[in-house]
């Protein structure tokens, strides 16, 4: 298949007139695959639609789930929706309309709300860590240091850090030359393929992903080993067992959802690293742009019992949406 650097029409920054025609060439090129991925990629974004609606209702009804770490968690929810909404449905799309496009516009849109997003899922877990660790170590502290402000203000600098970081890799990219033609060996606008496929030297660009990544990625990363490391250390200091056990086990569900998000996130990075094909690099991507978005709800409605006693009330009908 002819890759994208053998077009050599390019579009010049800001020349609208002749934008690029992106191609999005999915997980596979095999037209019998294609209704089994279209059905596969349609129950998961909808499993993921519905399990954390499931959980941001349940956060929003029930009053006893009015407490920082579930206020943290309905916004993990809604930020996995975005996520998984802004990749999955375009995919869906092509596969049912047998296109591959997406227009240039729509192709940065895409780009920036996935940094976005995964950054701010970042920021939210990070929060999530704080606050187990305020529960845990000091917990005649915890309602006057967890306070609504305070909960407030961690969600609105996440967010506001993580659209900075995105605009700022957006414009950088905006910035690049692309062929007349783009062939995305991908699902989605992926920030670190549209850099390979750029016409322009983007030595700049990936710089800048280091740099960035190293610094506001390392600061909630780093907040959350500490958080876990203090928390580990007070827990050790329970004399009874049966209070070591409780103090684990209201940190077990957000444990089992940082495994995973950092765990694929690595795996990814370490896949693209060894594996030489770009098509096999977008379906290793499955595992961290789908997957925690479709399993978080399972985790903390199986894990967490209050979670699970307000989840199993919305199903049954006990609790009134209206």
């Amino acid at each position: 298949m002819p890759t994208a650097n053998r077009f050599t029409s390019s579009l010049t920054p800001g020349n609208l007139t002749e934008a690029p025609i992106f191609l999005l060439l999915g997980l596979t090129d095999d037209p019998e695959l294609q209704p089994v991925l279209f059905w596969l990629f349609l129950t998961m974004y909808l499993v993921t639609i519905v399990g954390n609606l499931l959980i941001i209702l349940a956060v929003v009804l029930e009053p006893h789930l009015h407490t920082p770490m579930y206020f943290f968690l309905s916004h993990l929810s809604f930020t996995d929706i975005c996520i998984s909404t802004c990749t999955i449905p375009k995919m869906l799309e092509n596969i049912r309309t047998q296109t591959q496009s997406i227009t240039y516009v729509g192709c940065m849109a895409q780009t920036f709300f996935v940094i976005v997003l995964t950054a701010l899922e970042n920021y939210i877990l990070a929060s999530m860590a704080y606050d187990r660790y305020v529960a845990i170590c000091h917990p005649l502290r915890y309602t006057v240091i967890m306070n609504q402000s305070l909960c407030t203000l961690l969600i609105a600098l996440s967010l506001l850090t993580s659209v900075a970081v995105s605009g700022l890799h957006t414009l950088m990219v905006l910035r690049l030359c692309f062929p007349s033609k783009v062939l995305v060996p991908h699902f989605f606008c992926e920030l670190a393929q549209l850099l390979k496929l750029s016409c322009s030297n983007a030595f700049i660009n990936d710089l800048l992903i280091y740099l960035v990544a190293a610094v506001f990625g390392g600061i909630p990363v780093s907040g959350i080993i500490f958080s876990y490391t203090q928390i580990v250390s007070s827990v050790l200091r329970i004399s009874s067992a049966q209070g070591k056990q409780k103090a684990f086990s209201t940190c077990g569900s957000h444990l089992s959802v940082i495994f995973l998000f950092y765990g694929t996130a690595f795996g990814v990075y370490i896949s693209s690293a060894v594996v030489e094909s770009s098509r096999k690099f977008a379906v290793t991507s499955v595992m961290y742009i789908v997957v925690p978005q479709l399993m978080n709800p399972f985790i903390y409605s199986l894990r967490n019992k209050d979670m699970k006693g307000a989840v199993r009330g919305l199903l049954s009908g006990k609790r009134s949406i209206l």
